[in-house]
């Protein structure tokens, strides 16, 4: 995998699942807290945790899930560092069942079958879209504030609400069809 391989993913699945409009944010809150406010925990205690290897860590995580929803393993190892990897990690812990035992289970006490396609596209897609919006916000803050733009901005933003320790925060988003 070459590099524009690696970043091209996000364009893949913002075609796939389209992006959350801005403004409509909000409506997405329970799933982007516990996203942010895991990755600005990293950033505090491990500063080199920084908004492009958050932009990194965002690509492994789009490119993991897309290999779960297509059947395949793209080999990412040669774009991870230790600082990526933190980030990625805390990430996943957030809503991913294959690495929080809690979150596997309250998939299973609501009957989501991650195996059966149209449940993994329907659970992994609110996901997908909420990291391609915190993808662009940590493009456009870093582009106009530095490698710190994204975490400085979550700062001041929700700072305040975020505990500074590295216990991590978790959601499950169970899909509901009308």
């Amino acid at each position: 995998m070459n590099q524009y391989q690696f970043e091209s993913i996000a364009r893949t699945l913002a075609r796939q699942f389209g992006k959350i409009p801005h403004m409509t944010e909000d409506d997405h809150a329970m799933v982007l807290f516990p996203l942010e406010s895991n990755a600005l925990k990293i950033w505090r205690h491990y500063p080199d945790s920084n908004g492009p290897a958050m932009e990194e860590a965002i690509l492994l995580v789009l490119h993991e899930l897309n290999g779960r929803l297509t059947g395949t393993k793209p080999d990412t190892a040669k774009f991870e560092t230790p600082a990526n990897t933190r980030l990625r990690h805390v990430l996943l812990s957030a809503f991913d069942p294959e690495t929080s035992e809690e979150i596997r289970d309250g998939l299973k006490e609501h009957h989501v079958d991650l195996e059966d396609p149209f449940w993994a596209k329907a659970y992994y897609g609110e996901y997908i879209i909420c990291l391609l919006r915190i993808l662009e916000s940590v493009q456009n803050l870093t582009k106009q504030m530095g490698s710190n733009g994204y975490f400085t901005f979550l700062e001041s933003f929700m700072g305040d609400k975020v505990e500074d320790n590295l216990s991590l925060n978790r959601t499950v988003a169970i899909p509901v069809f009308d």
